[in-house]
């Protein structure tokens, strides 16, 4: 997914929170010339629409700076927001267009309905909800699908085990698991009534033994006294 976002240069001296008064939201642009970076602005309602589309590391933004000028390719690299009001503080944005390849968060989508799950009554774990990949800037994947339908209690998948978009590479151990079908989860209560038929067994049996060990002992009285 691409949206499209524009900004204006910060002028020199500006005040962030007479900014933010103002109705705009400070931001800086980094990777376009080096190290350089420049500083902008970007209307609060606009960044508002942006933040219900974009997500971090993931979101390819096209950029225009029309007083720069400048327009490109970007990534949202980072959203602050107020410590307790919530709102968008400040952003920062990295020009991509010129990086042979570069890292970004991806979320997982599990797809299907395990088999253990719904003939066996297993439990789908998942350990992961978003992966760490590396692409090139024109591959990179809204998400990453991955189909459990034919998992089994007992079953793993590890991050070596999935199947990635073309010209994407994933970041971490490859043994690390990714999503297992687990047993069947006994509930509290079932296990206290396991528990208690288990005593009532256990009595019963124990009962069974007293009075066997009585009647002997009574036969063995009568045989004396005869």
């Amino acid at each position: 997914m691409e949206v499209t976002l524009e900004g204006r240069k910060r002028q020199p001296g500006s005040k962030p929170n007479a900014l933010r008064r103002e109705g705009q939201i400070p931001a800086n642009l980094y990777g376009h010339k080096g190290t350089e970076a420049i500083h902008l602005t970007v209307d609060a309602k606009s960044v508002e629409l942006l933040l219900k589309k974009a997500t971090v590391n993931n979101t390819v933004i096209r950029l225009n700076i029309p007083d720069e000028p400048w327009q490109g390719i970007t990534l949202l690299r980072e959203v602050q927001t107020h410590a307790w009001k919530g709102f968008p503080y400040h952003l920062s944005f990295f020009a991509i267009a010129s990086q042979d390849s570069l890292q970004v968060v991806v979320p997982l989508s599990y797809v299907g309905e395990a088999v253990g799950v719904k003939q066996d009554g297993g439990v789908l774990d998942t350990t992961l909800t978003e992966l760490q990949v590396e692409c090139t800037p024109d591959s990179i994947p809204d998400s990453i699908e991955i189909n459990v339908s034919e998992m089994n209690i007992g079953d793993t998948l590890y991050l070596k085990d999935i199947i990635l978009p073309s010209g994407a590479q994933a970041l971490g151990d490859p043994d690390l698991a990714v999503v297992s079908v687990l047993q069947p989860r006994v509930s509290e209560a079932a296990t206290e009534t396991e528990d208690a038929l288990e005593g009532i067994q256990y009595g019963l049996e124990a009962e069974g033994e007293v009075e066997g060990e009585t009647a002997e002992a009574t036969t063995e009285t009568e045989t004396a006294a005869e």
